[in-house]
């Protein structure tokens, strides 16, 4: 009689706990456990989406999805067609939680709690009698596979390495004794420090359509910027990051933006639309009115930047004054020195090698029977719930071709 297949995963993350459902749903009879090195189980899906969980974004075509990762795209591509954002909906409907999608493409489930989430995946993990093992640290893996666990050794078939990102090189020390090939990582998904400039001054404000560029780089990102204490966050700048995490990172964080603060990237268009709006409001306070869909303190900001007299009228405006508000508008420089990561999710750009992985099985082409899902893998989305659909269908390939 053949002996009972044992399949440990390390990490119980997104992608662990989805490694491990998929193993044990396509082998009941299979041992699966989940290894998680902390007491907190699922504690990134806990704090996403501010409490809310993004469980994925509504971007249901492998094509489609495959654009939103600057490490990893043309890869996930190929693992989109057995697994994709649809199949993310699916899987949890048709366990009783229901998803919403809002009007940028990110989802979140219908009651609006992370917890939500994490009882599914708990539960179901529970259902299927996955065995779940907290304050359990994989100190040592060797092939074989023999697994050094809280200074026990313990004896597997398979392993699923879903371990996540590491901030540090040396995390991946363990890893690098297989001969498992690392890229090196460095942060991703970063909100921009801009210590000496006075926009500081108007956090919580949101300009929502607003081009943001890194002079000195092709970069550039089209979206919502919040202007925050230390500088400025929202989906441009969070965007900007991800695509630039390797060259910010060259460049220490040091480095100017350029921003349009108006969403018209063609000046000569602006520049018409300024005029109109000029000639309709010349008998009206320049406080009182602003030619563009801005937030009324930022239009004063801006004013106070163009050193124009919020209480004098259009009409009273001079040429150079009107050209230096246009020219803000248009072309706004802030000088960018340090970076802080957004909102404790931190997410790093770099881990295990995807030339080294088999995409359809997510098995390493070095050691036979280690797989690999999720952040320890070099892939990364963009913000929007891109990370836990890479980590939601890495998971799923993997636990699937482990159980075999």
């Amino acid at each position: 009689m053949a002996s009972e297949l044992k399949i440990a995963v390390i990490g119980g993350g997104a992608a662990g706990f989805f490694a491990a459902i998929s193993a044990k749903t396509h082998n009941p009879s299979a041992r699966v456990e989940i290894l998680e090195k902390t007491s907190k189980l699922l504690s990134k899906v806990k704090i996403s989406g501010g409490g809310r969980c993004n469980v994925t974004n509504a971007c249901f075509s492998p094509s489609g999805l495959s654009k939103n990762y600057p490490r990893g795209g043309k890869t996930l591509k190929k693992a989109f067609k057995v697994f994709q954002a649809s199949d993310t909906v699916e899987w949890f409907e048709s366990r009783g939680v229901k998803l919403k999608a809002e009007s940028d493409g990110r989802m979140f489930p219908v009651s609006d709690r992370s917890q939500s989430i994490i009882d599914c995946l708990v539960g179901e993990a529970e259902k299927l009698g996955v065995r779940v093992r907290t304050s359990c640290a994989v100190e040592k893996l060797l092939k074989g596979f023999k697994l050094r666990i809280n200074g026990q050794d313990e004896i597997f078939d398979k392993v699923i390495v879903a371990s996540g990102g590491s901030p540090k090189s040396s995390g991946f020390d363990w890893l690098r004794a297989l001969d498992v090939s690392i890229v090196e990582p460095v942060p991703s998904l970063f909100t921009f420090n801009i210590p000496s400039d006075s926009v500081k001054t108007l956090m919580g404000v949101v300009v929502p359509e607003a081009e943001v560029r890194i002079q000195g780089t092709k970069l550039s990102s089209v979206g919502p910027v919040l202007i925050t204490h230390w500088g400025m966050s929202g989906p441009a700048i969070l965007k900007l990051s991800a695509w630039g995490a390797r060259e910010l990172a060259e460049r220490g964080y040091d480095f100017k933006i350029q921003i349009n603060w108006i969403g018209i990237k063609n000046e000569s268009e602006a520049q018409e639309t300024y005029v109109d709006a000029m000639e309709s409001m010349r008998k009206k306070k320049m406080i009182n009115t602003n030619p563009f869909s801005m937030p009324n303190k930022f239009w004063a900001y801006i004013l106070q930047k163009a050193e124009v007299d919020p209480e004098s009228m259009w009409m009273e405006l001079p040429k150079k004054r009107k050209n230096k508000i246009l020219n803000l508008l248009l072309n706004d420089i802030y000088e960018v020195k340090g970076k802080t990561t957004f909102k404790e999710e931190f997410v790093t750009c770099g881990g295990v090698v995807l030339s080294e992985i088999d995409i359809n099985t997510m098995e390493s082409l070095q050691v036979p029977g280690l797989h690999f899902a999720g952040e320890v893998l070099d892939l990364d989305g963009v913000t929007g719930g891109f990370n836990f659909q890479a980590a939601w269908t890495t998971g799923y390939i993997a636990g699937k071709s482990a159980s075999s």
